[in-house]
């Protein structure tokens, strides 16, 4: 099982709308139509190179440019929040729906740009999916290059 820690950075201001995945609405949200990504939006990990060999706890911070940070269920123009996808296959990810929550995809719904995590030792991969105010990833998908890492 995974331990999750997660810290809300710079998003004080946006109060009881950065309510962590509590915002009350399924994540299923049939057929819509994704949202735009903004021309050359991008997510990446900040100090974690692909190799990485790492302890637990692990802390997680998120990158992003050319998109802002909004809570989920806030629809403001080019913004989203970061998913945290963990030993899932970039290809099986169905970009048309919301992405659902469980241990290998964890939401940041309230904004949150960093997580302490307790990994099981082994090889993880992992990447960050930009997800829009309904979770549904951006089109094209605002996607970080994946990584792998090694918790000892």
């Amino acid at each position: 099982m995974l331990r999750l820690t997660a810290l809300t950075t710079g998003i004080a201001m946006m109060g009881a709308a950065a309510m962590a995945d509590s915002h009350g609405h399924s994540h299923d949200h049939g057929d819509m139509a994704r949202i735009p990504a903004p021309e050359g939006a991008m997510v990446y990990f900040i100090g974690l190179e692909d190799g990485a060999t790492v302890s637990n706890p692990v802390t997680l911070h998120f990158g992003a440019r050319g998109i802002g940070i909004a809570p989920a269920g806030v629809e403001w123009p080019d913004t989203g929040h970061h998913h945290l996808l963990i030993n899932v296959d970039p290809d099986s990810v169905d970009m048309e729906f919301g992405l659902p929550a469980d241990d290998q995809h964890i939401h940041f719904g309230g904004g949150q740009t960093e997580v302490t995590l307790d990994l099981p030792e082994g090889t993880h991969s992992m990447f960050l999916l930009m997800g829009d105010h309904n979770h549904v990833p951006h089109d094209p998908p605002i996607m970080s290059t994946p990584i792998t890492i090694t918790v000892e």
